[in-house]
């Protein structure tokens, strides 16, 4: 497919004007570098699987971080990556400010979604009469 690959894009970059109108709705003024150079080492701050092989992710935030919907994305790209099933994401906000960041992250064909708790809003009561504190 590589061999295609290179001619594809030659003809779709020089000369096919009206595919690429059609395939965008618009019409592209210039083409940008393709490459995306990336070195990452990517830690989540737990991930678990339950009984019935359900991922779950848990990230502890402490302060407010306006790229938190473009991080957990990533985490969710890279889990599956490896584990060929999407997590289910929450994050802990644990952070003293008030919680003032969105789940949410948009484009025009994407949309992701993870949940995000303010520790407040647990019910501490219930916690504290857990009988069991530990490790599993």
């Amino acid at each position: 497919m590589q061999e295609y690959d290179v001619v594809l894009k030659l003809l779709l970059r020089m000369s096919a004007k009206l595919v690429l109108d059609e395939l965008a709705g618009a019409t592209i003024a210039r083409w940008l570098n393709v490459e995306l150079p990336e070195v990452v080492n990517r830690r989540v701050d737990l991930l678990g699987e339950t009984a019935n092989g359900t991922l779950i992710q848990i990230e502890l935030q402490s302060g407010p971080d306006n790229t938190m919907a473009l991080r957990m994305a990533e985490y969710a790209l890279a889990i599956y990556r490896l584990r060929r099933k999407f997590p289910r994401q929450i994050v802990l906000y644990v952070g003293e400010p008030p919680l003032k960041m969105d789940d949410t992250l948009l484009g025009p064909d994407l949309q992701f979604r993870y949940r995000l708790v303010d520790v407040r809003d647990l019910d501490g009561e219930r916690l504290r009469e857990a009988k069991r504190w530990g490790i599993m």
